[in-house]
């Protein structure tokens, strides 16, 4: 093997594939997790995390903050419409963190901080593709993981420590708190549409139907994140987290309307009859060219306001002693959803950056969204009849 050959070994762990093997000799190693739970929490001052920190006696050799907070959008506005107020709340919670951290005298070898797609300007309309990570920042409007980044590179430099950035997209993970999770409102929609004894029907156009998506696994990005923060060459970089499964609503919904036993109808092909909306920027985070148009026949966040709807889950929720009795917060939750299915440009990640420095992960998108449905009937989110 020459100076310039490197030999990596790989593994597979049930469904997911490509995974790094470590050194025999790394463990040991301890980390603060922030907003793994996926339940919403206190925002502390870092007066009050230093304390705690300090009488927890609690270090760590790494850190990974998840942490998110999502504001209520105003009425008829998009789930990602009030830009500055999420730059206010998210920013201070991750400075919060970070200088309770130093107060603590708890400052770890690596950070690593979870971004996500709206990095790339996605949610204002059609960007470049391939996305890679030396993308320009698109400054059409605020966008707190300019100021999220920004801010760690700071930390870390007057600090010493290293730091990560991932970047997943539509995130599909069991957690308690159905906020911004691609999994649990879909399942819902087809949970209800069942019991209904209705058609799981595609509420979007042809041209969403076929869009290609890069779909990201919750737990193939905590493999991700995990091995950027124990590989020395992978410090201080920005990383793409996809699945590496290209993902199509056209090729999904027969196979899950085939997995809840039900007919499905697919996208409407006559335009004539649907809602038309467009990205609401004149200039686009590409730069150049037609607005970003949707076409839809409904949204998923009004079908969840429907008398029938909220009565179906309630039936559904009492037979089977589900946690959510009801239908609570439909705009933040199927909002995100909406944007998912309707959506007309592409999420096409690079992976040539994480392939250049050693993660060879991946998963089957489809596969993934079945066994996270489980883990939802698990935590009695969903009826059991998922299962089978």
């Amino acid at each position: 093997m020459t100076a310039e050959e490197s030999l990596l070994t790989i593994r597979s762990d049930g469904i997911y594939h490509g995974l790094p093997v470590f050194p025999e000799n790394v463990g040991g190693l301890t980390a603060i997790i922030t907003g793994a739970n996926g339940i919403s929490g206190t925002h502390m001052s870092p007066e009050q995390i230093a304390r705690q920190l300090k009488e927890g006696d609690i270090k760590a050799d790494y850190v990974f903050f998840f942490a998110y907070i999502q504001p209520s959008p105003a009425p008829g506005r998009s789930i990602w419409s009030a830009a500055e107020e999420l730059v206010k709340v998210n920013k201070s919670l991750l400075s919060n963190f970070l200088q309770g951290l130093a107060g603590a005298n708890a400052v770890p070898k690596r950070i690593l901080l979870q971004l996500g797609a709206k990095y790339y300007g996605v949610h204002l309309g059609p960007t470049t593709i391939p996305q890679e990570e030396s993308d320009a920042r698109v400054l059409l409007e605020p966008n707190f993981y300019y100021d999220q980044e920004d801010y760690l590179k700071r930390f870390c430099e007057e600090h010493h420590c290293a730091w990560n950035t991932t970047r997943p997209s539509w995130v599909s993970g069991a957690a308690p708190d159905a906020a911004m999770n691609l999994v649990y409102p879909l399942a819902v929609y087809g949970a209800i549409q069942k019991h209904l004894n209705r058609p799981l029907v595609y509420p979007g156009d042809l041209k969403s139907w076929e869009n290609l998506h890069v779909l990201s696994t919750a737990t193939l990005n905590c493999y991700l994140a995990e091995w950027a923060v124990l590989t020395e060459v992978a410090a201080n970089k920005s990383f793409n987290a996809g699945d590496d499964s290209p993902f199509s609503w056209g090729k999904f919904w027969p196979k899950f309307a085939n997995y809840l036993g039900i007919a499905y109808a697919g996208p409407q092909i006559d335009t004539a009859g649907l809602v038309e909306e467009h990205s609401g920027q004149s200039t686009l985070p590409r730069g150049w060219g037609p607005v970003g148009t949707i076409r839809y026949r409904f949204k998923l966040a009004d079908w969840a306001k429907r008398p029938e709807v909220s009565a179906a889950w309630k039936e559904i929720a009492e037979e089977s002693n589900l946690q959510n009795k009801t239908l609570g917060d439909v705009d933040r939750v199927f909002g995100f959803i909406d944007a998912a299915i309707l959506n007309s440009w592409p999420t096409s990640y690079s992976n040539t950056e994480l392939r250049k420095n050693g993660f060879f992960g991946f998963v089957d998108s489809t596969e993934s969204i079945f066994k996270v449905v489980e883990e939802f009937v698990g935590l009695d989110m969903l009826p059991g009849y998922f299962l089978g």
